[in-house]
């Protein structure tokens, strides 16, 4: 699928939630193209309509700022060196319901990391991304008026000690990892980004 690119950089959660809602209604009104929004976010979690506050945990660091948003899923984690994407996408005119957006979400992020050499697989009855036992994507993503909203999370250079503040999407003993854990070195996330955006193309 083309999409419109918008690419934030280093923008803080609140004011690229503000730049979301602002493009998903153009894209509803048909004044914009569907788009994506990529990111990288300042430290906070992000708490789904139907998660359980108490999987944040008592000791998590409190220089990090919590949300509450529409999204579905519990909680999650957004950071310095991971890479947000945010598909603005009117799944209604593509014939193409919640179920099957997700499903498109992880297969992208799958064949993504295998540019890496990484091997990566969903998992029965969850969503996000995994490699092994150990999660490196989570998605969650809200459809209004037919147009999709928030989107995905990819573990690239992240500082995964944040983790230990949460019980990352409300799943007991959770383990998460990242590219940079798995590979060994740094990768840019421009590299990332322009990986994902082929992969959307095809």
């Amino acid at each position: 699928m083309s999409l419109n690119i918008i690419d934030l950089g280093y923008y803080s959660y609140k004011i690229s939630l503000e730049h979301q809602i602002d493009v998903h209604a153009k894209v509803f009104e048909q004044k914009l193209n569907d788009s994506i929004i990529f990111v990288e976010h300042e430290p906070v979690y992000t708490l789904g309509k139907n998660a359980n506050q108490n999987n944040i945990l008592a000791n998590y660091p409190k220089e990090v700022e919590i949300y509450h948003i529409d999204r579905g899923g519990d909680v999650t984690y957004h950071g310095p060196g991971q890479l947000v994407g945010y598909p603005i996408i009117n799944i209604k005119k593509r014939n193409m319901n919640v179920g099957r957006y997700i499903h498109t979400l992880e297969k992208i992020l799958i064949n993504s990391l295998k540019i890496f050499g990484i091997d990566a697989r969903k998992q029965d009855k969850l969503i996000g991304v995994w490699v092994a036992d150990e999660k490196i994507a989570a998605i969650g993503v809200r459809v209004q008026n037919g147009v999709t909203k928030h989107g995905f999370a990819l573990n690239v250079n992240t500082d995964l000690s944040y983790y230990n503040g949460i019980i990352p999407c409300g799943i007991d003993d959770c383990q998460v990892t990242s590219i940079k854990k798995l590979l060994n070195k740094d990768i840019e996330l421009k590299l990332v980004q322009d990986i994902i955006i082929k992969e959307f193309e095809k």
